[in-house]
């Protein structure tokens, strides 16, 4: 009996676990299926969330490509890969072939349609000035005494034109045409330019022609006559002969060279290099692509008119603010800025963007102003700088939806068909979190070498962000750096140092300074919320101390730089100081120069 109690025991246990697995197999399946089905409907809800957490977080505000900063390639021929170098030979090539073909040369306008104006009144006047010859015609006909008479004229008229032997005609029964053969031969010189008289007046054209001639021909003045008119004719055949000859020798004119960008697209130029490397770099150096961008580059540039509109004053000084160029980042790029809060000026948004003719005047002012930048600030030589950086301003920018939108869209498709290769950088700053999430959706649709070239970062990280590109003393104050347009004390070309001020912390910068001299400094801290001051420490022993700015607390709303200057009576130091009270670390920059006293003066 216990051994049938255990055998029973064991089944049941045995069922037992064989339930339990198959319930829990059914609630993976269930699980596995739940997850499959809201694993699409929240692929693109995480994408967003993940953007909103990066854009409410400080510290990871600033969003790269995966491959991190981009680097230019070279521009050497030398240095290029073998397929590279034989993909710029095919692409010369075809080049070549398309220009010997025209194929760069716009289509010929159609001819304009001519509607018929036509009116009866001038119908009538065609039909009278139509009639006048033939009235004239047959005034003549009544006026001569017979029909012969007016033939006799017409052949007068046009026998003399015929320079050779006319040909033999085929007889004719016409009485008219056979009279004049019987003119007796024997006094009349052998003239084939002679012409033929009606027989009517036959006899008066004798008289004449007797009158006329000195004395009869003899066979030596017969011969003269013909030599010299086989010399004649000769000369005007060999005169035809030379003149047609070197038209016909002359080579054809060799076409115009094509430019763009002021580089020819082929010859020995070495810019051409750099230019074409652009399209094949562009299209992957699949060779025909990027012949079929060129052309359709070229093309465009002739049809937009490019050449007239680099010297077209549009009119339109309000938008200088809006696009421009300032300074270069740190490796010798110049910077574009595009700053689209200025468009909250709700007038200048209706200058540039209030009906069609205003948008295609601002969509024509975007394209010459990058193509002066292009022409004036980029070199094509193969160790030139060709490229620049863009830095895009989204602080306060008009929402996407406004009457820019399609001129937008336009600028942006004419930039990234025509203007391969032409940014370096492309740096988003103030960016708001929806702009992370938009760009978070277009991201997988991006080139991995395109998303490398781009950053964006939140307004907390601007300055700091693009500090990493651009040195503070070449970045506009707006932006957080130390350049200014009517700066008389300092430049570009004065270095700006830049410290790191750790939270409840103090960090001083000292100036050295001689006797008879003045120090002069400007100083920024970002987001300021610190404690300021200055003040002269002597060199000598048992020596006063100045103050010459008293300590005290800066708001973030004060003017963003501070500057000052001290004249130094005696040797020792200008001691800068700075506080930081916050829990957050500040970026302090600051720049200064000790001038001596006739420098001062």
């Amino acid at each position: 009996m216990a051994e049938e109690t255990k055998q029973e025991t064991a089944a049941a246990a045995a069922e037992l676990v064989a339930t339990e697995a198959e319930k829990k197999a059914e609630v993976e399946e269930k699980v596995d299926e739940a997850a499959a089905a809201a694993a699409e409907e929240a692929e693109e809800e995480k994408k967003i969330e993940e953007a909103e957490t990066e854009a409410g977080a400080e510290e990871a505000a600033v969003i790269e490509g995966s491959t991190g900063s981009f680097k230019e390639e070279s521009n050497l021929v030398s240095e290029l890969a073998d397929p590279e170098q034989k993909a710029l030979a095919q692409l010369k090539e075809l080049i070549a072939a398309a220009l010997a073909s025209g194929e760069f040369d716009l289509p010929p306008p159609p001819p304009p349609v001519q509607p018929d104006t036509a009116t009866p009144a001038a119908d009538d006047a065609k039909t009278e000035e139509a009639e006048e010859p033939k009235a004239e015609e047959a005034a003549k006909s009544d006026a001569a005494p017979e029909g012969e008479e007016p033939k006799a004229e017409e052949a007068e008229v046009s026998e003399p034109k015929t320079e050779a032997p006319a040909p033999e005609e085929p007889k004719t029964d016409d009485p008219a045409q056979e009279e004049p053969k019987t003119v007796e031969p024997t006094k009349e010189e052998p003239n084939t330019e002679a012409p033929v008289v009606a027989a009517a007046e036959q006899p008066k054209a004798v008289a004449a022609a007797e009158e006329a001639k000195p004395a009869e021909p003899t066979p030596e003045t017969e011969e003269k006559t013909v030599v010299v008119t086989e010399e004649e004719g000769t000369k005007a055949v060999e005169a035809t002969e030379e003149t047609a000859v070197p038209a016909a020798s002359e080579p054809e004119a060799a076409p115009a060279a094509e430019l763009i960008w002021g580089v020819p697209l082929v010859g020995d130029d070495e810019r051409t290099d750099t230019v074409l490397l652009k399209f094949l770099r562009a299209r992957e150096f699949k060779v025909k692509e990027a012949m079929a961008m060129l052309k359709a580059a070229v093309l465009w540039r002739k049809s937009f008119g490019i050449d007239a509109l680099l010297g077209t004053d549009l009119g339109v000084p309000e938008l200088e603010n809006v696009v421009f160029y300032r300074g270069a980042d740190r490796e010798g790029h110049p910077v574009c800025y595009n700053v689209y809060s200025e468009f909250q000026d709700k007038e200048l948004y209706e200058k540039a963007f209030g009906d069609d003719e205003k948008r295609e005047r601002f969509l024509k002012w975007r394209i010459q102003l990058l193509e002066r930048g292009i022409l004036e600030q980029l070199d094509f030589s193969p160790s030139g700088i060709c490229s620049m950086v863009q830095v895009t301003d989204l602080k306060n920018s008009p929402p996407m939806l406004g009457k820019h939108r399609a001129v937008t869209r336009q600028a942006l498709s004419l930039l990234q068909d025509n203007y391969p290769e032409f940014i370096a950088k492309k740096v988003f700053i103030n960016v708001p979190w929806w702009y992370l999430a938009a760009n978070k959706m277009m991201s997988p649709f991006l080139t991995q070498r395109t998303k490398s070239k781009f950053t964006f970062c939140s307004p907390a990280k601007t300055a700091e962000t693009l500090f990493r590109y651009i040195a503070p003393e070449q970045v506009p104050v707006q932006f957080g750096g130390l350049f200014k347009e009517d700066d008389t004390e300092f430049s570009t070309s004065d270095a700006v140092t830049e410290l790191t001020v750790k939270p409840s912390s103090k960090e001083t910068i000292e100036i050295p300074a001689t006797e008879n001299s003045t120090v002069v400094w400007e100083l920024r801290v970002l987001g300021w919320e610190v404690s300021y001051g200055v003040e002269f420490t002597p060199d000598a022993e048992g020596g006063y101390t100045v103050i010459v700015q008293k300590t005290r607390k800066v708001p973030a709303n004060e003017e963003p730089i501070m500057k000052g200057n001290f004249k130094v009576t005696e040797p020792g130091k200008v001691v800068l100081a700075v506080n930081n009270p916050t829990s957050k670390k500040k970026k302090l920059l600051y720049r200064l120069k000790v001038k001596s006293s006739t420098e001062s003066a």
